[in-house]
């Protein structure tokens, strides 16, 4: 069972631009920057809050995600993720909805993700707010925090379904988080 370790931050925009600066001096590399629009499924035995179903889509490509979160105090969040990608969303879609999962939440992210060893940096953009997550072992994560030494950094620990719960709006039976039109 693959569990993920990470550790997300809330950024002020003067952090968010000091970390993309420090990134590459502490040897960061940045392998892409995409547009994500997640589609949280609930339904059949999905526990809300500890269980969550989500359609990635990125172009025209996408991955379908089931995590569970592990319970535990520590700001560093370990979860059960079981992943794999798809080359069809909107037949992923149509399976989901047959199988009696319902879309409860739709949230935008513009995304860039960056790599220092094994360890991923994603610097994420959302209609509420802008975060910084690190995913990788624990003692990596604290040693990336330290490299980037950047003061006042403020763990969040609320998933982003969780923020856009308290934060999106209503859309009939979906709460969204979108990004307003041009």
């Amino acid at each position: 069972m693959p569990i993920e370790t990470e550790k997300k931050y809330r950024l002020t925009k003067n952090q968010r631009t000091e970390i993309l600066q420090r990134l590459p001096e502490i040897g960061a590399q940045r392998t892409a920057g995409e547009f994500e629009e997640n589609t949280i499924y609930m339904g059949r035995n999905l526990a809300a809050g500890t269980q969550v179903l989500r359609l990635r889509i990125v172009g025209d490509s996408a991955t379908l995600a089931y995590k569970q979160r592990l319970p535990g105090p520590s700001p560093i969040k370990h979860q059960r993720e079981e992943e794999t990608r798809l080359d069809d969303p909107r037949a992923m879609r149509a399976i989901l909805e047959a199988l009696g999962f319902t879309p409860a939440l739709v949230y935008e992210k513009r995304r860039e993700t960056w790599l220092l060893g094994q360890t991923e940096i994603v610097i994420d953009e959302l209609p509420f707010g802008l975060f910084m997550e690190i995913e990788g072992e624990e003692i990596e994560i604290e040693t990336i925090e330290s490299k980037l030494a950047i003061k006042g950094l403020s763990t969040e620990n609320a998933t982003y379904p969780q923020l856009t719960m308290e934060k999106g709006k209503r859309a009939g039976s979906v709460v969204e988080a979108r990004f307003q039109s041009d």
